[in-house]
Order: C-alpha cells, then sequence, then structure tokens
C-alpha cells in the first residue's frame, strides 16, 4: 500500500469524506426515454462508491431544460423513484453522492426534446451543429429561442424544486452546473449572452444575475450546505467565448462565497489559470478539475494541485468510468484501465457496468 495525500480523510461544515477524490460528473445516456435512469444506473454509481464524493451525470431539473435524447431528469415522480435506487446503493456501499442539475439551455433540438419544443437559451444564438436527435442521426443545429424574464423566472424556480426532488430521492446535496456551455454559463458568456436588459451584457452585475439567483434559490430551498456550483472560465466547449473571463469570476465568487456553499467545483483552463486566481478568493471547500479539454489527469497531477494548496479535493473523470475502484488502485499504485470510447454514450451495460475492479481480476 501506498500513501497519498489524495487519499487524505477531508472534514469540512458541509463534507465528511474518506479521500479527496471526487468523481467528476459525466454525461453517460443510460436513462429510459422519459428521462428515468435506468436499472444498471445504480449498478454503476455503487460499483464506484469509494469515491471521497460521487457527482452524478447532468440531470434535467424540468423538460425545458432538456439537451439531448435519453438524458435523466428529475422532475416527476418515476425519476424520483429511479434515482432512489441510485442513492440506496451508492449509500449501501458507504458512499455519498450529489445530483448535478443540468439545464441545457440553448443546446439541443426539438426532435430530442419530450415536448418537442424549441430550447431556449439566453438569447437566440444557435450552439455548433450539428444536432443528435432521437433516432440516433445528425441534423443540422436550429437557432433557440431567446428567453423571455418570465422564462427567466420559471428556470430559477426549475431548479429549485428540482433541488428538493434530489433530496427526496436521497442525494445528499446538489451540485448547479455553471460550465461547459449550458445555461449558466451561457448567461456569463460574451456570446451566447446579448440581451439588453437586466440579465444581459450591459454589465457584468447583469450577466452575473441569473447564476446568483439560481444558487441563492437552491441554497434556500435546501439549505447552503447541500448547494454546490460548478464553473468552467474560459472553457471554449461548444463554441463558448469569454475574452477575459477573470473579472466576471472573481464578480460570481464575491457574491455567492458568502452563502457558506458545500463547494465550488472549478475547471481550469489553458489560457485562463481560474485555480491560481480564485482560489485566495474562495473561502470555502474548493474542487479542482485539471482534466477538461486534455488527458486524463493522473494521480500525480492531482497531488501536485493538492501540495500547490489550489484546492481541497480533486475530481476525476475518464478514470473513474474505466476504473471503479480508482482509489483503491491509487492506494495499491495499481496499473489503471483505459476507456473504450466507442461505448460511452450507448445505452446498456456495455463500457459502464462491466468494467473490472482489483477484486473481481483477482489483482489483490
Amino acid at each position: 500500500m501506498t500513501t497519498s495525500p489524495l487519499l487524505e480523510a477531508y472534514d469540512s461544515r458541509s463534507l465528511r469524506l474518506p479521500n479527496r477524490m471526487v468523481m467528476a460528473p459525466m454525461t453517460r445516456h443510460r436513462a429510459a426515454e422519459d428521462g428515468t435512469p435506468l436499472p444498471i444506473v445504480a449498478e454503476y454509481y455503487a460499483q464506484r462508491a469509494g469515491a471521497g464524493l460521487i457527482v452524478s451525470e447532468g440531470i434535467w431539473p424540468s423538460s425545458r431544460g432538456q439537451a439531448e435524447w435519453r438524458l435523466p431528469g428529475l422532475e416527476t415522480p418515476d425519476h424520483v423513484r429511479g434515482w432512489r435506487a441510485v442513492t440506496e446503493a451508492v449509500h449501501a456501499r458507504g458512499g455519498r453522492i450529489f445530483a448535478q442539475l443540468m439545464h441545457g439551455g440553448r443546446k439541443g433540438h426539438p426532435l430530442a426534446r419530450l415536448d418537442g419544443d424549441l430550447p431556449a437559451g439566453p438569447s437566440a444564438v444557435p450552439a455548433p451543429g450539428p444536432a443528435r436527435i432521437r433516432d440516433g442521426r445528425k441534423v443540422e443545429a436550429i437557432t433557440p429561442a431567446e428567453l423571455t424574464v418570465a422564462d427567466i423566472r420559471r428556470a430559477v424556480r426549475d431548479h429549485a424544486d428540482a433541488a428538493r426532488r434530489a433530496l427526496d430521492a436521497g442525494f445528499d446535496g446538489v451540485e448547479l452546473h455553471g460550465a461547459n456551455s449550458y445555461l449558466i454559463h451561457q448567461f456569463l458568456a460574451d456570446n451566447t449572452n446579448l440581451r439588453a436588459d437586466e440579465y444581459g451584457r450591459g454589465s457584468i452585475a447583469n450577466r452575473l444575475r441569473f447564476a446568483v439567483e439560481v444558487v441563492r434559490a437552491v441554497a434556500s430551498e435546501i439549505g447552503a450546505h447541500r448547494t454546490a456550483l460548478r464553473i468552467s472560465p474560459g472553457n471554449p466547449q461548444f463554441g463558448m467565448v469569454e475574452a477575459d473571463p477573470a473579472p466576471v469570476y472573481r464578480a460570481l465568487l464575491a457574491e455567492v462565497d458568502p452563502l457558506g456553499l458545500a463547494y465550488l467545483h472549478v475547471t481550469d483552463d489553458d489560457h485562463y489559470p481560474a485555480l491560481a486566481d480564485l482560489r485566495p478568493r474562495w473561502h470555502g471547500t474548493l474542487v479542482a478539475n485539471v482534466g477538461e479539454n486534455r488527458a486524463p489527469t493522473t494521480r500525480e497531477q492531482g497531488e501536485a494541485v493538492l501540495a500547490a494548496g489550489l484546492a481541497d479535493l480533486v475530481s476525476y473523470g475518464r478514470a473513474f468510468i474505466a476504473n471503479p475502484d480508482l482509489p483503491e488502485r491509487f492506494a495499491r499504485d495499481a496499473a489503471l484501465d483505459t476507456v473504450e470510447e466507442s461505448t460511452l454514450h450507448t445505452h446498456d451495460a456495455a463500457g459502464y457496468t462491466d468494467y473490472p475492479s482489483l477484486a473481481v481480476t483477482g489483482s489483490w
């Protein structure tokens, strides 16, 4: 057995974790057509319960936020029952799991949405195409609708209502997806928010307004100690443009830091060193992700982040897909398996629950 700061316990006002390794949220498309997680989802997350904390794949808070076909939701009683099976399986293995609420905003297509309606974002700016529809085909991207102020207020309420349902389903907390081109990020970014009203680009305060309102609404609904936020300043995925992220995200942290959230989840970027800039401005738990748009994060990279004081916890994505017992493998200095890319977004157990642990392979 080897020692590593990644394997040390972590305690805060909101979290008591056996190690500092977080399983990052990752879209896997293992939901039924109505958005209810399939039975194999419970097995998948339970296999990975050795993570200090699991953050679920992105879950739409209402059908208005559905970005793709067969992504899971948290809107109906069936959704709650499906997720309760997942949380009970994780807790039975001694794990902890937060639900990531992910509103697609402009992302999506009417032929990939339960309601068949047009997705809507801060402005009528299409996402780069093509768009994948329910039969698996890719079609030309569409121009989304622009959210009205009434729509924005409903989206805030949708997040708070879904957060309450997350607790009803047994989740230990909720992470709000403010990163990677989804709705909160769309309000923050330069090219997806062209509004001229109080939610628009006239000032940084306006661009932050939606993000801050969602965080406050969810914290009010379930408690700040159960509420977290993920951000990815400067992330160019899916056509996002943020020419100067620093002033925007510094202002955002100034608004939400005093709330006492469970944690802030920050994705680093090659052009804007978000961790180095924002760590001194955040007084609570910080989770670092250094693998987005890069090679999968290694043990050594995670240890370096902790040693530099840039974060308290480190999130791992692809490594947890292929290695359900990742902390155990780090502890034993064991070899890591790699992800089979062709099965990342299929709908069955292959490439999902069939990655073996060391115990299964007889390696320990």
